[in-house]
């Protein structure tokens, strides 16, 4: 039996006194591809931060795996970067600060970023300016930058947001390649219906604060 990663009790989540989720029940096991679907607004990005351990609980509570819980072994892609664009950024740098504070040895991170940047397809863009990178592009790089800690667990925030057709179904073919090849756990923010149709096996649907969570085809029937 698969190992529940993340499970959430009765959660509530919210700012400044008000709770923009509440009463949310699910559980993350190890090998399955969730989405979190819903409008704008409703609080998946919310739902996030509270996994991430970057919102604390308004009630109920959020139970995470032991070797989780220092947080190094949970990748996450935010919508866009939040370097500062002043700041010149290589690549192969952005990549790299994904291992501030992992247990990753010195002389193992050169090759740690360099698997990660093959994974994604930009080996070849190692040296260039960040902010020279198209949209697809630097979405790639949010990702080996997530991939270079080699996380058992993959949060992403509308990683296909603001992107041309072609450039997201690629960007979700390489999601479905580490799902497969890797058994990596994947939580997909969406708004779109037919990414977690066609790909996930959970699903955690939002409407009017509350959210339904379980198995795709329950769900969305």
């Amino acid at each position: 039996m698969s190992e529940a990663l993340i499970a959430t009790r009765d959660l509530a989540l919210g700012y400044d006194g008000e709770a923009v989720v509440r009463d949310v029940t699910l559980t993350l096991t190890a090998g399955e591809y969730w989405c979190l679907i819903g409008p704008n607004g409703c609080g998946k990005s919310t739902l996030l931060r509270g996994l991430l351990g970057l919102l604390p609980p308004r009630a109920g509570a959020v139970d995470v795996a032991p070797r989780l819980r220092d947080h190094a072994r949970i990748g996450y892609v935010p919508q866009r970067s939040e370097l500062n664009s002043a700041l010149p950024t290589t690549v192969r740098e952005l990549v790299e600060l994904g291992l501030v504070g992992s247990h990753v040895l010195r002389g193992e991170r050169r090759e740690s970023v360099r698997a990660a940047l093959a994974e994604v397809g930009l080996s070849e863009l190692a040296t260039r300016s960040f902010w020279s990178l198209s949209g697809g592009q630097r979405q790639r790089a949010l990702l080996a930058r997530a991939l270079v800690r080699r996380p058992e667990l993959l949060l992403l925030d509308e990683p296909t947001e603001g992107l041309d057709v072609a450039t997201q179904k690629a960007l979700l073919a390489t999601l479905d390649a580490l799902h497969r090849s890797a058994r990596l756990t994947l939580v997909v923010v969406t708004h779109r219906l037919e990414i977690a149709r066609e790909r996930a096996d959970h699903v955690a649907l939002f409407a009017n604060g509350r959210v339904v969570a379980g198995p795709r085809d329950e769900v969305l029937a």
